[in-house]
């Protein structure tokens, strides 16, 4: 099978197309044809410096969080899926979705894919779906009537916090630059803030819930246009932010939360992910897709999601 290899960590020239042995899935395992993975926004990290793939050298080889594809085979004990359903979901730290073929147990990430929906438009709401649900429902523990503010509102996970906000019946400001406004506002934001005339920050108006979903802003910034008891939630939190949040809940009722939503359990994330599959077939979320790249273009791929300006998703059609 293709796949796009990487044998060491650097630029995105290291990302190679390469013919790799096609896996076989064990009796528990079902055999994935991937039809579409996304870059996101960590996988560049993963791919140019040491970490969680490694450190003297990449640990796995191939790389890549997100999947939409159909079902080839099925191991023996396989009985949640069959041959031929489509399916889309995350392979969490084992990655491996820039491949044409992935091996996955049928207890992972995984969910049949939405009805109606494209395996790229799939592959583009696991992201911001498995990110989002947690942060707003369980950290956040967002309820109507409430005011949202969502920092990044154009970005993987801001695109959908902003549906998933609506959904719960908030009212949701969106923060993005100019160019974005009209793709926040057809989102369902009832106000949009353009950073690049105006600072947030300084805002008059006091929200319920502040969720910086780029880790731009920090919770001492935001303090003031938090209520009393307001949340502010970010999925990157400096130590700093983490010992200010720390000191201010003794004396104010304001907090900082944060989830290592990408570390969480399969078994955790495949309720997300069929919850996620209702929004998309009632019409309360959609994808949002910003470029679309060959599989023989990942390096390309890669290149502009550094650049940071991405809406939504970049999908890599295989």
């Amino acid at each position: 099978m293709k796949a796009a290899v990487y044998r060491k960590f650097g630029p995105p020239e290291v990302l190679k197309i390469e013919d790799v042995e096609k896996p076989i899935p064990g009796e528990d395992q079902v055999l994935i044809r991937i039809f579409a993975a996304t870059v996101a926004k960590e996988d560049p990290s993963v791919r140019k410096a040491p970490g969680i793939n490694g450190f003297i050298k990449p640990r796995k080889k191939i790389i890549g969080f997100y999947l939409a594809g159909e079902i080839e085979s099925i191991g023996s004990k396989v009985s949640k899926f069959k041959v031929g359903d489509r399916v889309f979901g995350s392979p969490g730290m084992s990655f491996g979705t820039y491949a044409e073929y992935k091996c996955m147990p049928e207890t992972g990430a995984l969910a049949i894919i939405p009805s109606g929906l494209s395996f790229q438009e799939a592959a583009a709401i696991p992201n911001g779906a498995l990110t989002t649900i947690p942060f707003l429902r369980d950290k956040g523990k967002i309820r109507s009537g409430q005011k949202v503010l969502i920092n990044g509102a154009s970005g993987t996970v801001g695109v959908s916090a902003v549906q998933l906000a609506k959904y719960y019946g908030t009212e949701v400001t969106g923060v993005c630059s100019t160019s974005n406004i009209e793709l926040v506002k057809s989102l369902g934001a009832d106000l949009v803030i353009d950073y690049t005339g105006e600072d947030f920050t300084k805002s008059s108006e006091r929200y319920d819930i502040v969720f910086d979903a780029v880790g731009k802003s920090s919770f001492y910034s935001c303090r003031n246009i938090l209520k009393n008891d307001g949340i502010y939630l970010t999925t990157v939190p400096s130590p700093a932010s983490m010992l200010f949040s720390f000191l201010r809940s003794a004396s104010s009722g304001k907090k900082l939360k944060f989830a290592a939503t990408g570390l969480r359990s399969a078994k955790k994330k495949i309720p997300d992910l069929n919850f996620a599959k209702e929004l998309v077939e009632t019409g309360k979320l959609k994808a949002v897709i910003d470029r679309t790249y060959p599989l023989e273009e990942i390096a390309e791929a890669h290149r502009y999601v550094e650049t940071g300006r991405k809406k939504g998703d970049v999908v890599i059609t295989i």
